[in-house]
Order: C-alpha cells, then sequence, then structure tokens
C-alpha cells in the first residue's frame, strides 16, 4: 500500500465525491484501489493505493492528475511546478503559489511582482491587482512556474511564470477570444451544464487544467462574463474568473 499527495485541492465534501469518482474511472479495469485520506494542510486531496497493479496505477495517474513534491528537498533551481495560487486578495508585492511543500514545513513559491511586471506587462509598473485583472487571475488557479531559487535553510522558493504559461497567455490574447475559468468542479459537470443549458453554441472547447479547474474558449463575439450567471445557476460552490483579450491588448496598445 502507498500514500500519496495528488496535485488537486479539495475544498468541501461535493468535491471529494467528485474526486473519488475520478480515480474509479482512471483506475478501471486495474487491480488497485484508491481510498480517499482527509485532506492534508492546504487541502491536498491524498489517498492510499493498494492492489497487484500498485505500480501502474501510481504510473498512470501521475500522468493523469500529479503528486505534490511535499518535501522540500525535492526542490531544484530551474525545475517546474504546478501549483494554485493562494492569499491572492492579501497580496501586493509577490504571487504566492501552494506548490504542495510541507515537509518540514509549509513553503510558498513566491512570484516578485517585478517578475510578473517583467513576463505580463512588458516591465510596466503595474499593481498585483490589475495584473491580476487583466489576466483573470484569482485564488485556487492552477499555473506552471519555475523555480528560480531555493533555500531550504532560508524557507523560500522564489519562481516566475513557467515558459509555458506566460507563451498561453500571449496565444490566449491573440487568439481574440474570451476564456472562462471555471473552478471547483469537474469537467463532466461543466459539458452536463453547458448541454442542458445550451451554451454549447457559445462555447468553442472545454480545456482542463486540472480535476477541478477547466477554461471554456468562447466563440468569436461572445462575451465570458454574460455566461457567468447562467452557468452559475446550475453550479454550486464554482468560482469564475474571465480573460478578455481586447482589455488586455488596450492596456498594452498591441
Amino acid at each position: 500500500m502507498t500514500t500519496l499527495t495528488l496535485l488537486t485541492k479539495i475544498h468541501n465534501t461535493s468535491q471529494l465525491s467528485q474526486l473519488d469518482a475520478v480515480l474509479k474511472l482512471l483506475l478501471e479495469g486495474l487491480d488497485a484501489e484508491a481510498k480517499m485520506l482527509p485532506a492534508v494542510a492546504g487541502n491536498w486531496a491524498q489517498i492510499t493505493l493498494a492492489g497487484e497493479d500498485e505500480g501502474i496505477a501510481t504510473n498512470y495517474l501521475s500522468k493523469e492528475i500529479g503528486f505534490c513534491p511535499t518535501n522540500f528537498e525535492k526542490i531544484r533551481k530551474f525545475s517546474t511546478l504546478k501549483g494554485y495560487i493562494v492569499n491572492f486578495e492579501k497580496s501586493r508585492e509577490e504571487l504566492l503559489i501552494d506548490v504542495g511543500i510541507s515537509q518540514p514545513r509549509i513553503v510558498f513559491a513566491t512570484i516578485p511582482l517585478r517578475n510578473m511586471q517583467a513576463q505580463l506587462v512588458d516591465g510596466r509598473k503595474v499593481a498585483l491587482e490589475k495584473i491580476g485583472e487583466l489576466l483573470g487571475l484569482c485564488e485556487n488557479l492552477p499555473l506552471s512556474v519555475k523555480v528560480v531559487r531555493a533555500s531550504e535553510q532560508e524557507g523560500l522558493v522564489e519562481a516566475e511564470l513557467s515558459p509555458p504559461q506566460v507563451e498561453k497567455y500571449w496565444a490566449w490574447r491573440d487568439a481574440l477570444l474570451d476564456k472562462l475559468v471555471v473552478l471547483g468542479v469537474t469537467s463532466h459537470k461543466v459539458k452536463d451544464v453547458l448541454e442542458h443549458t445550451e451554451l454549447f453554441r457559445d462555447v468553442i472547447n472545454v480545456e482542463s487544467f486540472g480535476v477541478f479547474e477547466h477554461v471554456l474558449t468562447c466563440k468569436l463575439g461572445t462575451d465570458a462574463a454574460g455566461l457567468i450567471p447562467k452557468i452559475g445557476r446550475a453550479l454550486k460552490n464554482v468560482k469564475f474568473a474571465v480573460f478578455n483579450p481586447r482589455k488586455l491588448r488596450n492596456f498594452l496598445k498591441v
């Protein structure tokens, strides 16, 4: 039997049951059983995995969901990590990213404001709150980051957005299509709601960044913010954020 900390967070009992269903579906056909454990520090999901196909199941879950590094000693300079924005409304000079480090103590990766400005707004002296507004950043949003400095003694992990993460934002900007970020529900639930509300007419596709994190690409001319009331009525305990490429392009004058 192996205990694993998945690269996903649980914020309520509904998500716990949804994740359990996702795991059963992923492990279907394998002699391996995943059992949910109480979430650990930071609400990271933890499971036990047992069965003759435990090794195969572990590799498959690593590919499909991923595992947290948990221990600081696994952090390496220039490594790429997935994490979740935390304490966003309280941050002014840095973006805090929970990448799952809990041993020997909880340590968040920090992206200094200067790094955000250099990577996202052409080095302009723009407040973190404004950058968040332009990019649709919010609490619990998953991001890919690259470690630029790590010191276990100082309890410090300094990072910047990974090149693929930055490139994704630029691709979104250039595509000129609104994006609606949906956090807190599985892709199956999202697609089910889109079908029942007939909003598939306004959405090109649903891209998943994690078990509970998805981005809806709107058709040209569709306002992402306008979809929130319609989808929100059918989905409870869900957080939304909007990426509007026109606002970003106007701000950057591109």
